[in-house]
């Protein structure tokens, strides 16, 4: 029986990493090396590996979704102005 609980218990720690939210803002800075985009409200976004940052400019309105992952904010997708 508490090895039923402890799994149950790890399952839900699990499922538990990964937070989806959402945001949207005007793109303060990029960091391309890092391929990190801070939002005016100061908060930071890591943009997955495959994405070609030269598409975000500084003074950018964004819309984006993201998971939180081991403490950071994993960009999942995207909306950028047309």
């Amino acid at each position: 029986m508490r090895t039923l609980i402890g799994a149950v218990a790890a399952v839900l720690m699990m499922s538990g990493a990964a937070l989806a939210a959402e945001a949207e803002g005007q793109v303060k800075s990029v960091d391309k090396e890092k391929s990190i985009i801070t939002l005016d409200n100061g908060k930071t976004y890591k943009l997955p590996g495959e994405f070609d940052v030269d598409n975000i400019k500084p003074g950018m309105d964004i819309l984006l979704a993201y998971d939180v992952v081991e403490g950071e904010n994993l960009i999942t997708d995207m909306e950028l102005p047309q």
